[in-house]
């Protein structure tokens, strides 16, 4: 059957129908990652888009749910320039064909996905339409693009009440990780690895209690914690600050989830509330800007965002540079910092724009890109254990002046 991407521009892309056979207006993304298109696609932080994923071939490891960042996917609509039907993988459930109709996400296949990603990159992120209408009427289509906003999606994506996960008790438990980490962690323990993998390095977070706040958590956050001892409550993002105060955890983490962080405007408000507090506090992608805008600093919308597992951030600190994963189209603007509130922690060196803060007299640091990366480079999963040494420093500190 065939399918057709229309842009706001009036660009038309045609190709074939896949996946759900409904029709769909969201904003166009693309990611240029060449594997883990299952780990995107059910990033909550993609709710209320349409993604375009650059590498040619998709599909052709299958489905496999223990590799699932979230329940279920999120995007509005997948397009891609190949989709393998057929899978060749052990672990594979299905294939990405059955997930995609399964899951009610329309696409479109066969298109050229090189000229959409240039179009994109250079009139910057647009809203489009896929609809298999071989008849449709751009003067109709073309207002409904240009109207399309994604809105308030956090509040569709976090979960509806708040719920509790134990940590670790010991390093052979594997339980909480998820995908190839398994079998990383399985050949060490069967001596096929020789260095121990950093992803369960140590439990050095054991008795600590961590608070989350979901506002459209990628679950490796929450099991990067797990792994290293911590027991965590996750929270609505809609939850006050006075119940999580109350709870007295040892630590709070603010993590990524979709949309414009300016829509979140209750939230930001008890996000200042828990800046206030001396909790030690460490926030991943959107949970990193709201921090910035609950103290006074500012976002804007990036011309096309980054989306991606091959993003270079620097450490302002020591000047070491990590391969990070990220999907953010809003950035931190460095030049409305107040840097008796925050000072940038990592630069992306590509383009410059801010990729952390460590907040002045606070222990409160956030990044914009993803520590926890399934899938993706683990260089920065470090900055996990920084938190857990944050906390135990502060708690070692409230003990002194007991």
């Amino acid at each position: 059957m065939k399918a057709f991407l229309i842009l706001e521009d009036g660009t038309v892309f045609e190709g074939t129908h896949i996946g759900a056979d409904r029709e769909v207006v969201s904003e166009i993304v693309f990611n240029t990652s060449m594997a883990g298109y299952l780990e995107v696609l059910t990033d909550p932080s993609y709710a209320g888009q349409a993604v375009c994923m650059t590498y040619p071939l998709i599909g052709n490891y299958g489905i496999c749910i223990d590799d699932m960042e979230s329940k279920k996917p999120w995007p509005d609509g997948f397009i891609v320039r190949e989709l393998s039907r057929n899978f060749s993988n052990f672990r594979a459930d299905f294939s990405i064909q059955q997930f995609l109709e399964e899951n009610h996400i329309p696409g479109i296949a066969g298109i050229d996905t090189r000229a959409l990603t240039k179009i994109l990159r250079k009139k910057g992120t647009m809203n489009g339409m896929i609809t298999t209408d071989e008849q449709y009427k751009l003067d109709k289509i073309l207002p409904r693009l240009k109207a399309y906003t994604t809105g308030k999606v956090v509040e569709k994506v976090t979960c509806k009440e708040k719920y509790k996960l134990k940590g670790s008790q010991n390093l052979s438990e594997n339980g909480a990780l998820s995908g190839s980490a398994k079998f990383v962690l399985a050949d060490y323990e069967a001596g096929k690895r020789e260095k121990k993998p950093s992803l369960v390095k140590n439990l050095n977070g054991a008795g600590i209690h961590i608070a989350l706040l979901d506002f459209g958590m990628k679950d490796n956050i929450a099991d990067s914690l797990k792994r290293r001892g911590c027991d965590v409550t996750v929270y609505p993002a809609t939850t006050s600050a006075a119940e999580i105060i109350d709870a007295n955890p040892d630590g709070i983490m603010l993590s990524n989830g979709p949309g414009d962080p300016k829509e979140c405007t209750s939230i930001i408000v008890e996000i200042k509330k828990l800046y206030d507090t001396n909790i030690p506090i460490f926030a991943i992608c959107l949970g990193h800007q709201l921090m910035a805008l609950a103290t006074g600093a500012d976002t804007y919308k990036m011309k096309y965002g980054h989306r991606g597992g091959n993003h270079p951030v620097k450490d302002l600190a020591t000047g070491r540079v990590y391969i990070s994963s990220q999907n953010h189209g809003y950035v931190v603007d460095m030049d409305k910092l107040d840097p008796n509130v925050a000072t940038p922690a990592f630069i992306n060196v590509n383009d410059g724009t801010n990729e952390g803060l460590y907040y002045t007299g606070k222990n409160i640091f956030t990044v914009q890109f993803h520590p926890e990366a399934c899938c993706g480079p683990q260089d920065s999963s470090f900055l996990f254990d920084r938190f857990i040494d944050m906390i135990k420093s502060a708690k070692m500190e409230v003990s002194k002046n007991a």
